[in-house]
């Protein structure tokens, strides 16, 4: 009798065990489908959104598009056109001024981060100031957040124009983001999975890697010459059927929301509002046309991570470089993928009657033994530099970084100047740059 009553106890308990074995789990929690968007525009302050802002309310109200926007920073550093208030309470008034515009053509989601506002046009002061990898963990999981197909952000490049840090810092977090944010080893603490999500206390923040497909830029320059056919152009005069005006109608009365900053005229606020917005092409991972429609290609399928290629050291040599921005970005374009950037335009810079301006040169030597370089300047007549020196030792493979102070002739004022520089060693040339310098011309260059 115990032994039969054993059997069927073990007999009721293996079928308790094999019934618990078969269970199915809980479904899967889908990712928070609140914050998704289409279009995720990647900024430096309050207001750069104006910049497309006619493009994007046309998308959400007649492509029932979802967008949101980050500001890497609140705009504290600006000066203030109603009152008095400054830095902290200067922000505190542009976010909220932010919220409204962007509510005003439909934008509910905007996330503003704590960079400082850093007035400039090196885009290493405000990687710097920010602090680059902690601005990239968040931008990071921003795009894991909102999964976006498409990225808008600033150009990455040093442009006669506003030219402000702040711009090309976005753009660069930006399009490093699009290239980490499906990497799940790249901050990979957020794409860990909470032990009990219903819990307190839990680490990972249970994102998922995410691949946006395509990304463009917007500039800020004063030449528009360089964008034709470089992508999509899109007309702002386009009727909105539900206000029964322009789109740049209703960019303009966005940006009215931003009172701190209002110190447009009428006419400069009617140019900027009715041109065509010009994107610039960065990528696509999903085919299309540089020019073609923006979500041509994109279907609502996530895709599989992309690597971009990375880092490549040039090949040994003795040579004669631009350095600062121009360095950066030469390296930085072909390590995402964009080498297609350095075809824009020529290296430019902007100085005022009056002012100096800051060039900063590379010698750089991958050889094995100290290597002496003389250095020679190509300048307008009436211009000058400082430092005066010509000859540098610049250590084996290392290089000597020159910071070049220039004064401009007074009588250069509305023109485009040429500078550049030739360097030799032992003898042998080891090359030659050019920099083009607007001296306030507001037009072309010549």
């Amino acid at each position: 009798m115990n032994r039969y009553l054993s059997f069927s106890l073990l007999l009721i308990l293996s079928s308790r065990i094999l019934l618990c074995a078969q269970a199915q789990a809980p479904a899967l929690p889908e990712p928070d489908g609140r914050y998704k968007v289409n279009i995720l525009l990647v900024v430096g302050h309050p207001d750069d959104d104006i910049e497309v802002a006619a493009y994007l309310a046309k998308a959400i109200e007649q492509g029932h598009k979802r967008v949101a926007v980050v500001y890497m920073t609140r705009g504290n550093s600006g000066g203030n056109a109603v009152g008095l208030e400054q830095a902290k309470a200067l922000a505190d008034m542009r976010e909220m001024e932010a919220r409204r515009s962007l509510a005003s053509y439909g934008i509910t989601n905007a996330w503003f981060l704590r960079g400082s506002d850093t007035p400039g046009g090196d885009v290493l002061h405000s990687l710097e100031a920010w602090g680059h990898g902690q601005a990239l963990e968040h931008v990071v999981r921003l795009v894991r957040l909102t999964r976006p197909e498409v990225i808008f952000t600033w150009l990455p490049d040093y442009v006669v124009g506003e030219n402000h840090d702040d711009h090309q810092g976005a753009a660069v977090i930006a399009t490093e983001a699009f290239d980490s944010a499906a990497n799940p080893l790249i901050f990979p603490e957020q794409v860990e999975a909470p032990r009990d999500r219903e819990g307190i206390n839990n680490y990972g923040e249970g994102l998922r890697p995410w691949q946006a497909k395509k990304i463009y830029f917007f500039s800020d320059t004063i030449h528009f010459d360089f964008l034709k056919g470089r992508g999509p152009e899109l007309a702002t005069s386009d009727i909105s059927p539900s206000r029964k005006v322009p789109y740049s109608q209703i960019a303009a009365e966005a940006w009215s929301s931003y009172k701190t900053q209002n110190d447009f005229t009428d006419a400069q606020l009617k140019e900027f509002s009715e041109l065509p917005i010009r994107l610039i092409w960065g990528k696509s991972l999903v085919g299309g046309a540089p020019t073609g429609d923006i979500f041509e290609g994109i279907t609502a399928a996530p895709i599989a991570y992309v690597r971009a290629p990375g880092y490549e050291p040039p090949a040994p040599a003795v040579a004669l470089e631009l350095g600062g921005p121009w360095a950066f970005y030469r390296a930085f374009w072909p390590a995402h993928n964009l080498a297609h950037l350095a075809e824009l335009y020529s290296p430019e810079a902007q100085v005022a009657p009056g002012e100096t301006l800051w060039v900063p040169l590379i010698l750089r030597n991958d050889t094995d033994s100290a290597r002496q370089v003389t250095l020679r300047s190509k300048l307008p007549a009436g211009w000058n530099q400082k430092p005066e020196a010509t000859q540098f030792t610049v250590p084996a493979h290392d290089s000597y970084p020159v910071q070049l102070t220039i004064t401009p002739a007074p009588a250069a004022k509305g023109t485009w100047q040429s500078l550049s520089w030739s360097a030799d060693s032992n003898g042998t040339s080891i090359g030659s740059v050019t920099l083009r310098v607007d001296m306030e011309s507001n037009g072309l260059p010549q």
